[in-house]
């Protein structure tokens, strides 16, 4: 479900588990068709049944044929209500379209998520790996100055916060060089490789962001135009960070962009990604309104979600991208 405003994003209804107060409950979820009485005849089941009911919640169905709601109910457990629990879940199935028994809410545990576009400022400097810190197989290892550089524009990033600017770079002619030695490669495999939205939206990037072989477009212009589109905006990261944190910025139509270049020794190999992996192959699908509307549904179901779910939508993400080749 797409949040409109994209500075607040609710917390899932799970989003209390491992707190104190959720210890001796149990979770469910159930779908009811909208009618007359349908909420009086929910609650008389419960109450039939001699459930206490400590948290209920409601929102419109999605995707359903007749016009339904989705119900998030928390009960008190007791040691014995184990047969009143199940006598509950039998005479919910029998009126409503669907029943889901999420569990005991004891020993669950929700990670850290933001709940604010500020929040991401939490988390945005701690990136797994690279950045100014580059592995012995990197092209550049060896290069003190490309390594001093690399230091000076994550040091950037890593200082940036909600809401400033982003501060611009003033590209060496070597970086424009390699720039321009993938951007011209690419520019030849665009309309074979890339689908129709992408070969739309390229050459508005170049009329209104400057992208060009000759210039490496600045992340601010680049996120005004997102912005203008479809509410996306870029924000500067120093590194490559975690799964979770990079969709989490997704659920705020945030996309965590490096600003550092490849090595001008491998232009069309880089083992993390740069501006040009950033620029050239994520950014330009977010002015399209149905990828930007889907990737921040991504964004959303990662919230609070489990370790194996991260996975999963990760593995969506990457995957949805239509172009893509190596770290271009």
């Amino acid at each position: 479900m797409a949040n409109n405003n994209n500075d607040n994003v609710g917390k899932h209804p799970p989003s209390s588990m491992g707190n104190s107060d959720n210890e001796g409950k149990t979770a469910l979820t159930f779908t009811v068709v909208n009618e007359v009485g349908v909420l009086e005849k929910i609650l008389g089941i419960f109450s039939k049944n001699k459930i206490d009911l400590s948290k209920i919640e409601s929102r419109p169905a999605k995707n359903a044929e007749l016009e339904s709601y989705d119900f998030y109910v928390e009960i008190n457990n007791a040691s014995e209500s184990g047969t009143n629990t199940n006598k509950c879940l039998e005479d919910l199935n029998k009126s409503c379209k669907s029943v889901q028994l999420l569990g005991s809410l004891e020993q669950a545990t929700v990670p850290f998520f933001p709940t604010t576009i500020q929040d991401l400022d939490k988390f945005a400097h701690k990136v797994l790996e690279y950045g100014e810190e580059l592995d012995s197989n990197h092209p550049g290892f060896t290069d003190e100055e490309y390594r001093r550089r690399r230091l000076d524009i994550t040091y950037i990033a890593k200082n940036y916060k909600h809401g400033q600017q982003i501060p611009r770079i003033e590209y060496t002619e070597q970086e424009i060089q390699t720039w321009g030695t993938v951007y011209r490669k690419l520019k030849e495999l665009y309309p074979t490789h890339a689908c129709k939205q992408f070969n739309h939206i390229f050459p508005l990037l170049e009329q209104n962001c400057g992208y060009g072989e000759d210039s490496i477009p600045q992340l601010q212009d680049v996120s005004d135009f997102l912005k203008q589109c479809t509410g996306w905006t870029l924000r500067p990261v120093s590194g490559l960070l975690s799964p979770r944190d990079f969709l989490n910025g997704l659920a705020f139509r945030v996309f965590h962009s490096t600003q550092y270049i490849r090595h001008h020794s491998k232009p069309f190999y880089t083992p993390e990604p740069d501006v040009c992996h950033e620029l050239l192959g994520h950014v330009p699908l977010f002015a399209d309104p149905s990828f930007a509307l889907f990737s921040q549904e991504i964004g959303l179901a990662s919230l609070g979600a489990s370790e194996e779910d991260i996975e999963k939508l990760a593995t969506v993400s990457r995957n949805f991208f239509v172009f893509k080749y190596k770290y271009f």
